[in-house]
């Protein structure tokens, strides 16, 4: 993202400093987006923002704000036993400085997973300043038992052994599918060996507090439930936290809320299947009064899209559309049939 002209900025909050790393023109629209445990900006977004189709879409309309958490940043050292460890609400409110160090009125945000979780936090704590979520198999309940468990295996691994490749294969359970994981089609390998090579970078520690604050995480369903601001919710079909992405969507306003399924996908649809976002959220956009600087809803199947595995995004793209965005939505299971 580099090559985008980004510029990393260091940002002092009250809660400790972070990176941001900010790409496209600051007069524009802003974007934030926030990664999953143990990534930052690099291993959780390349692949959807290395697509050509999502320059024309995203930096062509946005200037993106990409917010690491403490210490994930590139090239980020051990964060100081002096300081506090940071709750989910803290790293919320991190946020909202982030955007007041900006000057940034209303934004629209990009989380997956824990960052899901982080930038919803954010959005019902400062409703005001969030124009539209979109979240990526996100969470809003208290971890099970079942997910507490798991966690607290992780945060020992980290203690006593560091990002070893026990700890590694874990955490490629969590976000990429049996499917991706195994070698079942071509350039996914890539994916796993991008993946490993920038968690060998993160510092253990700096993981082991963000994993800890998403393992401590409050339920925010009640939330949820009063939150207004258009939300485009994608889930990966084998996603860990299938469930807990469509509980989010049923308890969340109906007239304001969109659930994408994408077959075949684990969690991290961004690095796994980022061309399957593409024309959902093209239309989601859309009615925000967005345009694609090149538009490839339409392409036939020449375009864009013959980019696409033939597992992809399961809605009608009608029920997207700018007209429709403010009735009911519901998922429709689809398979189409790409031509090359």
């Amino acid at each position: 993202m580099a090559s985008l002209g980004g510029k990393e900025v260091r940002v002092k909050t009250s809660k400790g400093s972070l990176s941001v790393f900010v790409c496209g023109d600051q007069q524009k629209p802003a974007l934030i987006t926030y990664p999953d445990v143990a990534l930052n900006f690099m291993s959780c977004f390349r692949g959807l923002f290395f697509c050509q189709e999502a320059v024309s879409l995203l930096l062509h309309n946005f200037c993106i704000y990409h917010v690491d958490a403490p210490g994930h940043e590139l090239g980020a050292g051990v964060i100081s036993s002096d300081v506090p460890f940071l709750n989910v609400d803290d790293l919320a409110d991190q946020v909202a400085e982030v955007v007041d160090f900006f000057g940034l009125e209303k934004v629209f945000c990009l989380g997956v997973t824990a960052g899901a979780y982080i930038l919803t936090l954010f959005a019902i704590k400062y409703e005001e300043r969030v124009a539209a979520l979109i979240l990526v198999s996100p969470l809003c309940r208290e971890p099970s038992w079942k997910e507490w468990i798991y966690n607290k295996i992780l945060l020992n691994l980290l203690y006593f052994y560091g990002m070893c490749g026990l700890l590694k294969e874990c955490l490629l359970l969590r976000y990429f599918s049996k499917e991706l994981r195994c070698g079942m089609h071509g350039a996914e390998s890539d994916i796993l060996h991008y993946c490993r090579r920038l968690l060998d970078e993160r510092q253990s520690l700096n993981v082991m507090r963000f994993l800890r604050a998403l393992n401590e995480r409050h339920d925010i369903t009640e939330g949820l439930q009063k939150l207004q601001c258009k939300t485009l919710i994608f889930v990966g079909e084998w996603s860990p936290f299938h469930a807990e992405s469509i509980h989010m969507n049923t308890v969340m306003n109906q007239k304001a809320s969109v659930l994408v399924q994408v077959e075949s996908c684990g969690s991290l649809v961004t690095e796994e299947l980022p061309y399957a976002m593409l024309v959902p959220i093209e239309f989601f956009l859309m009615g925000f009064g967005f345009q694609s600087k090149t538009p490839f809803a339409s392409i036939g199947s020449t375009g864009a899209l013959s980019k696409n595995p033939s597992r992809h995004w399961c809605i009608a793209p009608e029920l997207l559309s700018s007209e429709s965005l403010g009735i009911k939505l519901k998922p429709i299971k689809t398979r189409p049939t790409i031509k090359t």
